[in-house]
């Protein structure tokens, strides 16, 4: 058994913040109220009050704060990214996580002593890659796409001396991590450049004579639902499309939740460096929740790896709390 992994929990406004630190989180990583980060929905992420009182409080606690800069700039509009490395850099980042090569580079050639990760959204995904990264902008840690096998990350890293961090529980992305173009084909605003898949202004939801309702996203119904059913957050991907005999069926995948706390041991072994947890879109509870079941498991596999054994109560929250209609490990234990 290695180190025991640092537990990184999603920050999306204040509470959620203060949640996550209070529950057991290690670091919590967050982004500011604007397209550079890739969870840019309405009414989340941090104003720079906000922001100050949320590094306050993390600081008074001893723990880490990483600043999300993870989005793609487009033409000429890299000045806006820039701005919010030089922001998350003056705050004192412990942190900063980037996606995008130009990016990377304007932040290592100013600020040659800060740490720098590089987001999922770069979709890296082997050592040849990850140390490209490292070698020419000198990334300490790299957040793995959820593709990868806990086999194929012990082989990795391996082959790279950059940490490795791979999500362990919330929503599980299948297209590429987030760079996928489902919802900008429907929508015209880009995941990669504004930071929100299936933005809320473009989200319609319309009761049914049944009972039930009809879920549309920019007029393109996404699912029907009846009177007792309920539905994650509306994407592209997750949405149950009509069939030529008139019923809805899941067309890409149906809503999972991604946990991997049976397979801890082995990713632990493998050498991972941090766990994060997915959902900066997520309530306070949510967080408060997930971040106490994983500081709890952690402990407890690192305590004693052979006999650690997932607790009746870990499964009982993980179950009540997910959106997803059943759990899965991904393409962790196989693909």
């Amino acid at each position: 058994m290695k180190g025991k992994p640092e537990i990184v929990s999603p920050a999306g406004n204040l509470a959620s913040l203060k949640a996550a630190i209070d529950n057991g989180a290690d670091a919590v990583y967050l982004g500011f109220s604007d397209s550079t980060n890739a969870r840019n929905f309405e009414g989340l992420n941090f104003t720079p009050a906000e922001i100050a009182d949320g590094i306050g409080y993390v600081r008074s606690k001893g723990r880490k704060f990483y600043v999300a800069i993870n989005t793609f700039p487009q033409g000429d509009t890299s000045g806006k990214w820039y701005k919010a490395v030089d922001a998350a850099v003056e705050l004192g980042a412990d942190a900063v996580i980037i996606a995008n090569l130009g990016i990377l580079k304007y932040a290592r050639e100013r600020h040659p002593d800060s740490v720098l990760h590089l987001s999922t959204q770069a979709s890296s995904s082997n050592y040849e890659s990850i140390n490209f990264y490292r070698k020419h902008f000198g990334i300490k840690r790299v957040v793995l796409p959820r593709v990868l096998t806990i086999e194929e990350m012990k082989r990795l890293k391996e082959r790279t001396d950059a940490e490795i961090e791979v999500f362990a529980l919330g929503g599980l992305c299948i297209n590429i991590e987030g760079r996928c173009y489902l919802s900008s084909w429907v929508t015209g605003a880009s995941t990669n450049t504004e930071g929100a898949c299936s933005p809320s202004r473009f989200v319609r939801f319309n009761p049914s004579a049944d009972g039930g309702m009809s879920i549309a996203l920019n007029g393109v119904t996404l699912n029907r639902l009846g009177k007792d059913e309920s539905s994650p957050y509306p994407t592209c991907c997750k949405g149950r499309y009509v069939t030529p005999g008139g019923s809805y069926e899941y067309a890409f995948e149906e809503p999972e939740s991604l946990n991997v706390l049976r397979v801890l041991p082995g990713l632990m072994d493998a050498g991972v460096s941090a766990l994060k947890i997915e959902g900066r879109q997520r309530t306070k509870s949510y967080v408060a929740a997930m971040t106490k079941v994983l500081r709890e498991a952690v402990d407890a596999c690192y305590a004693d790896s052979k006999g650690y054994e997932v607790r009746p109560e870990w499964a009982r929250k993980t179950v009540s709390t997910f959106e997803g209609t059943r759990e899965t490990l991904g393409s962790y234990l196989t693909k």
